[in-house]
């Protein structure tokens, strides 16, 4: 396959992060981004999202009685609320 070149511009924290994380696996730099790129876009986070759905659907009726539709949690109009 062909292959394109693009510029990208981070700050220098993201380019060190990077660096260190293609070291650590043993890959250059653009090979590690190619990869991130690849996996965002790709197969398993696809699967990743449709999992999160169906776990969200299944359990919707928990997260309901848990937080309500305010977002407030049942503990919070008791005078419980978290820490």
């Amino acid at each position: 396959m062909a292959k394109t070149q693009l510029n990208v511009r981070v700050d220098e924290g993201t380019a060190r992060a990077a660096r260190e994380r293609a070291l650590a696996r043993g890959m250059s730099v653009n090979r590690y981004i190619e990869e991130l790129v690849k996996q965002d876009t790709g197969e398993v986070g696809q699967t990743f999202v449709e999992a999160a759905a169906d776990f969200m659907k299944q359990y919707e009726s928990v997260f309901a009685e848990e937080f309500g539709a305010d977002g407030e949690g049942r503990e919070a109009g008791r005078g419980e609320g978290r820490h």
